[in-house]
């Protein structure tokens, strides 16, 4: 992970690939070696093979694929960065509890 990813930084650019109802890379350049793995700190999705995990993913491509997001880094979890991510002004979180979906996940 770039050095430049430590905690409180700001970094902004399309959403283009949702892992999961609560994981997402943010591009930050042309290539996809300038993604940034994130795993949304306001909000924890049930498991994908969970109860409820699909239907999290599903929203989250709705709610973010391909729109701009602007987040802020935390901690580290494993190779990816923890960041409060919003899009439009709302935090991805707000978003994901505004659309219905259900948080049961173990947190990160």
């Amino acid at each position: 992970m770039p050095s430049y990813l430590h905690r409180g930084a700001t970094f902004t650019g399309p959403v283009t690939y949702v892992g999961d109802g609560d994981s997402l890379c943010v591009a930050v350049g042309l290539s996809p070696h300038d993604w940034v793995e994130v795993r949304v700190a306001d909000f924890y999705a049930p498991e994908l093979h969970a109860p409820g995990g699909a239907q999290a993913k599903a929203a989250l491509e709705r709610i973010a694929m391909g729109k701009t997001a602007t987040c802020v880094a935390g901690k580290r979890s494993y190779d990816r960065v923890v960041a409060r991510c919003t899009i439009g002004g709302v935090s991805i979180g707000e978003r994901m509890r505004r659309a219905g979906v259900i948080e049961g996940g173990n947190g990160h």
